[in-house]
């Protein structure tokens, strides 16, 4: 290694680590000179927003739950953007995975947790990576447009849910759109409940252990990625497919392959949110939660490990903004939504496209 390497590299990896800090920060502060147009202190309001997400134990746990489910969601985008391939379709694969979590908590309902759980979570991957199958089969053998296949089936699984929630799985003498709530054994274990049974109290929050397998999830992508053949193959194709195909690589089956593995992840997104929190299947549970997974995917860059700060921006603007709208009573949901679209917008859309003069001679 020349003397001239170090340094080129020290500059790649400060690159990789402050340009998305850099795009976050472009789009707080677009947002916070909007606010600021309508009467609102931006400084005051990102006080509110902090303390929101991280100011009281309480929030902190909500802030962690909307940080796993962001988590599955991103790392499914990541997985597949590694491969070149762009995954659209988490909202559906979502939907799917917590519907197979949900069959078989009705299913084995009674039956001990440590039956219940870990098939239920088999099953949500299961039922995500059969859904992202088709759209990659279609793309793979037919050249059918990805992004197309992937927003249909999206509709497709909101379709399917809500048929089998009014007419089918419905709980019977009720109105809502919902099933009966599982039993307490088809729940995923809170941190709180565990926490009380060794006698030890903390704040009730939704956070529960799919936080650790949300966390083993991105250590496994990334080790996938990173250190298998079967990784080195899917890197391959998504740098450079005409290098891949002459290398004898089939990019249909990496394509398969990825968007397979991107699906499973995105439907354990439904095992936190069906066992760990709901405890029953309802509509539009993933809360567009596909959606802000392919903002946490890009911010993650080349680094698997990105997508749990990724998803901690995320889950804190999320959390955060139920403090704002109650502390500055001019803030509305649709406001929080603008700020929310408009970190996406730098972090996600324009990634790396505003750089300051440093980061852009680590190019």
């Amino acid at each position: 290694m020349t003397a001239d390497t170090e340094p080129s590299r020290g500059k790649a990896v400060a690159r990789a680590v402050l340009q998305p800090i850099f795009d976050v920060l472009a789009g707080l502060i677009v947002s916070g000179l909007i606010l600021a147009v309508i009467g609102v202190d931006p400084l005051a309001a990102s006080k509110s927003l902090v303390h929101g997400a991280f100011g009281y134990p309480e929030a902190i746990g909500y802030t962690l739950y909307y940080a796993t489910t962001y988590m599955f969601a991103g790392l499914s985008v990541w997985l597949a953007l590694r491969a070149g391939l762009f995954n659209i379709g988490g909202e559906g694969q979502i939907y799917l995975g917590g519907l197979g979590a949900g069959l078989v908590c009705v299913a084995l309902d009674g039956m001990p947790g440590i039956v219940v759980v870990p098939v239920a979570c088999l099953a949500a991957i299961t039922f995500g990576a059969a859904w992202a199958f088709i759209p990659a089969f279609l793309l793979a053998k037919r050249g059918s447009s990805l992004v197309v296949t992937t927003i249909m089936f999206n509709f497709l699984a909101a379709a399917v849910m809500t048929w089998l929630l009014t007419a089918v799985m419905i709980k019977p003498g009720q109105a809502a759109p919902e099933t009966a709530e599982f039993s307490a054994s088809s729940w995923m274990p809170s941190f709180t409940s565990l926490a009380s049974a060794l006698g030890i109290s903390i704040a009730n929050s939704p956070v529960n252990l799919s936080l650790i397998l949300a966390l083993l999830a991105v250590a496994g992508g990334q080790f996938l990625v990173g250190r298998t053949v079967a990784g080195y193959h899917l890197r391959v194709v998504g740098g450079n497919p005409d290098a891949a195909a002459y290398a004898g690589i089939d990019a249909g089956w990496v394509a398969i392959f990825a968007l397979c593995l991107a699906g499973a992840c995105a439907g354990l997104a439904g095992v936190n949110e069906v066992m760990g929190v709901h405890h029953r299947l309802i509509l539009d549970f993933p809360n567009g939660a596909g959606f802000v997974g392919i903002a946490v995917g890009l911010m993650a860059g080349r680094n698997g490990w990105g997508v749990i700060p990724g998803a901690l921006l995320f889950a804190a603007l999320a959390q955060g903004s139920v403090d704002l709208m109650i502390d500055n009573p001019r803030i509305n949901p649709e406001l929080v939504v603008m700020v929310q679209g408009l970190v996406i917008f730098f972090a996600g859309a324009l990634r790396g496209q505003l750089t300051l003069p440093k980061l852009r001679a680590a190019r």
